[in-house]
C-alpha cells in the first residue's frame, strides 16, 4: 500500500471516508522492480509517475495529472505477493478490521497510520486480498472516478456469501445515507456507487486450484481507449495476454501481476 496525494487537511471540497464509504477508493500494486514496473505500465496504459512520500520504493501513477494508482516495489522486501489490490473507503479502519476478523477474515497488515489516514491489508474468508482506507480521499474525487479503474471484480467461491461478508464489513446496502447499492444481475452481484457500477462479484473460483488465476482474487479493470493496442504493448514490453476480445483483455505484467483492460465504452 502507498500513501496517495490528497488535498491538504481541511481543504475546501475535500472528501473523507465518513461521507464516501464502502466503495473502492484506490488501487495499489506490489512489485519487485520499480523501474521495470514504471516502464511497463507507462507503455501499456500511458501512465506518468510521481515520487511517493514514503520513500524511493513508492510511486503514484498519473493520468492527465490525476493520481489513479499506487506502486510499491516491496514484494521481495516484505515477502508479499506481486498483485493488484483494491482499497475500500471505511469510516473506521479499526472497526472494519475487527468486523473482518469476527467474520472469518484475516488482517495481514495494520491498521497503521499513514497520514492523513489509516490503512490495513486484509483477506476475506476465501483468501482474496483487499485493503481498507480511513481518512481523506484523493483530491478531486470525481476526477479520480473518471480516470481510475472502470470497476473491480471479485472471482470467488460463492458470490452471495462473499457479498454478505463484504456488506457487513463495509456497510453495503444499509439505510445510511451514501451507502453503496447491491444488485443481483446476470448471475453476479453488482455494487453501485452514485449510479456507477464500481465492483462485481462472481462465483466459480476454486480455493485450492493450482493456478492462482482460478483462486479467489480481486481483478482490477482499467478503462482504456484501445484494448488491442494495450494488449500489443503488453506483449512488446515483456508481459503476456491471457485472454482477449474486442472489448476486454486480461493481461499479466512481467512481474506476474494480473489485470484487465476494458473498453471505455463498456464503463
Amino acid at each position: 500500500m502507498n500513501r496517495r496525494p490528497t488535498s491538504a487537511p481541511g481543504a475546501r471540497g475535500a472528501l473523507s471516508t465518513h461521507s464516501v464509504f464502502g466503495a473502492p477508493c484506490w488501487v495499489s500494486l506490489t512489485s519487485r522492480d520499480l523501474e521495470a514496473t514504471q516502464e511497463f505500465y507507462g507503455a501499456v496504459l500511458g501512465w506518468k509517475w510521481l515520487r511517493g512520500t514514503l520513500g524511493d520504493h513508492f510511486r503514484t501513477a498519473l493520468v492527465g495529472g490525476v493520481p489513479v494508482a499506487g506502486i510499491a516495489a516491496v514484494a521481495s522486501m516484505w515477502q508479499m505477493a506481486v498483485a493488484w489490490t483494491p482499497y475500500f473507503a471505511v469510516p473506521s479502519a479499526d472497526e472494519a478490521a475487527s468486523r473482518a476478523r469476527e467474520r472469518g477474515g484475516t488482517v495481514a497488515v495494520g491498521p497503521i497510520s499513514l497520514p492523513p489516514g489509516r490503512a490495513a491489508l486484509l483477506a476475506d474468508r476465501d483468501g482474496a486480498t483487499f485493503g481498507i482506507w480511513e481518512g481523506e480521499l484523493i483530491g478531486n474525487w470525481e476526477a479520480w472516478r473518471q480516470a481510475a479503474p472502470a470497476f473491480i471484480r471479485l472471482h470467488t467461491r460463492d458470490a452471495f456469501d462473499s457479498a454478505i461478508f463484504y456488506g457487513e464489513i463495509l456497510d453495503w446496502a444499509t439505510d445510511r445515507p451514501g451507502a453503496c447499492e447491491v444488485h443481483y444481475e446476470s448471475g453476479e452481484v453488482w455494487l453501485r456507487n452514485r449510479g456507477d457500477v464500481v465492483a462485481r462479484i462472481e462465483s466459480g473460483a476454486l480455493e485450492a486450484a493450482p493456478d492462482p488465476t482460478i483462486r479467489p482474487h480481486w481483478q482490477v479493470h482499467f478503462a482504456v481507449a484501445d484494448v488491442a493496442a494495450c494488449a500489443r504493448a503488453a506483449e512488446k514490453h515483456g508481459g503476456s495476454v491471457l485472454l482477449e476480445n474486442a472489448d476486454e483483455a486480461v493481461l499479466r505484467d512481467p512481474d506476474g501481476a494480473q489485470f484487465t483492460v476494458t473498453s471505455r465504452r463498456e464503463r
